[in-house]
């Protein structure tokens, strides 16, 4: 286990008055404290050069998100049903905050924070792209969802065509940005989903299945073990359920819980912060799982 001392900080707070004018654009990778980084060569290259100290980490650096992240993302599987449940408007406002965490989550992932324009960008694709949906009539999603993201993408070029920093910032921030977009656009598979007969059931059955998965998976087990009891608990969850046939219910359950032990993996990686944990920990299980969602909704039930 690793000095929890460092890794395991709130966010970094704002940025100095000397960097303000940068404040609202797509940012380069930040240090600890939250300034811009100047120089390649990651945090502890950063600290010897301002003199400080690296810490020493010791172990793993994948550390899991935990029980109370695990909780959150039960929480917003609970809210994503309740919205299947009370139609498509519900649900596209209810993934529409999911996209919010998603977005804030990537960034600070990546070691990019702030990064309020990066973040605004993502975050407004998913919004289009849920309303698109919604307007346009789920039937026709995937051409929507495609047109609103290279739309988007465009515009994160863009933006990074005013992007002052070195050239191996520019590529981080593009990078981050473009990635960031992609999977809050792609979040947008729930409401999809409900365009298919029995696609609010589907969506029901995964995203219960991703909160059971994730509490599960935080249980203090043994690595292996744990993968295969949150793979068991998510599948019963959706033979439990019996919204839909029960082969269909388990495998929809059994995809959901892949997604999100790989957004949990992904979560989970280099040592992240507690601000990486209750963002991206929480929204990257549920994401994850929504463009799974959808194709198999079209697969089974289409």
């Amino acid at each position: 286990m690793t000095d929890n001392h460092d890794w395991y900080a709130p966010g970094p707070g704002p940025m100095p008055a000397h960097t303000a004018h940068d404040s609202t654009a797509v940012l380069p990778p930040v240090g600890d404290e939250g300034t811009a980084a100047p120089a390649p060569g990651g945090r502890a290259a950063r600290r010897r050069q301002a003199g400080r100290t690296p810490v020493d980490r010791t172990g793993s650096p994948i550390i899991a998100p935990g029980m109370q992240p695990a909780a959150l993302t039960a929480a917003f599987a609970m809210l994503l049903a309740g919205g299947a449940l009370l139609g498509r408007p519900a649900l596209a406002a209810a993934a529409v905050l999911l996209q919010a965490v998603t977005a804030a989550g990537w960034f600070r992932l990546n070691g990019m924070w702030p990064a309020r324009q990066g973040i605004a960008l993502a975050f407004l694709a998913g919004v289009t792209a849920e309303v698109a949906v919604l307007l346009d009539g789920a039937d026709n999603a995937p051409a929507v969802i495609i047109g609103t993201l290279g739309v988007w993408l465009l515009f994160v070029l863009v933006m990074h065509l005013r992007h002052h920093g070195t050239p191996e910032e520019r590529l981080s921030s593009l990078t981050a940005t473009a990635a960031s977009t992609l999977i809050t656009v792609l979040a947008t598979g729930f409401l999809a989903a409900t365009a298919v007969p029995s696609g609010e059931d589907a969506v029901v059955t995964a995203v219960v299945a991703v909160g059971v998965a994730t509490l599960a998976r935080a249980l203090p087990l043994p690595g292996a073990v744990s993968v295969l009891v949150a793979l068991a608990a998510a599948t019963g969850s959706g033979i439990a359920l019996a919204r839909l046939e029960t082969p269909d219910g388990a495998l929809i359950a059994l995809a959901a819980g892949v997604c999100a032990l790989i957004g949990l993996r992904v979560a989970s990686y280099d040592f992240p912060s507690r601000f990486v944990h209750f963002t991206a920990g929480v929204a990257l299980p549920l994401t994850a799982a929504a463009p799974a969602v959808y194709v198999l909704a079209r697969a089974l039930l289409g």
